[in-house]
């Protein structure tokens, strides 16, 4: 698994079990961590990953659930859910990452972590999702400066 692979599997795991478990972020990204090296810079961008997305749940499923209505989100696996509000985020918050990058590590994950049918299914959602890009990041870049202006304050 490619380092940056790995730093998001480190993340999807932990936002699985925060998703699943309701433990503590904090302490579930410092337990994933002891599982899996990661230098410095990677162990970062996983923390941004998980912190990220937490504080945008419900508007990262909201826009799945509008822009993938033939996959109703209650429907979805919790692993295929979390791989999607992370390619999302990155996509369409994070932006540091070309969208066909963020697919194509989306499917890896898919492939990894899901079911047999979930590297099509993600491939599809995505692709769904991927059609609006400035329209989901226009909405959630919006949401995601509200949530840090209340921070900040």
């Amino acid at each position: 698994m490619k380092p940056r692979t790995k730093a998001r599997a480190l993340a999807l795991q932990a936002l699985y079990e925060i998703d699943l478990s309701n433990h503590l972020p904090g302490e579930v990204y410092k337990t994933r961590l002891q599982e899996i090296s990661l230098p410095d810079d990677l162990a970062e961008f996983s923390r941004q990953i998980i912190f990220g997305i937490l504080p945008l749940t419900g508007e990262l499923d909201q826009l799945i659930a509008k822009y993938a209505p033939e996959w109703p989100l209650d429907q979805i696996a919790a692993i295929d859910r979390n791989i999607l509000r992370l390619a999302l985020w990155e996509f369409a918050v994070y932006r540091h990452t070309p969208i066909k990058v963020v697919i194509n590590e989306a499917v890896e994950l898919a492939k990894h972590f899901g079911s047999d049918t979930s590297a099509r299914f993600i491939n599809g959602v995505l692709g769904s999702l991927a059609d609006h890009e400035h329209e989901l990041q226009e909405i959630l870049s919006a949401k995601a400066a509200e949530l840090a202006a209340k921070t900040d304050s």
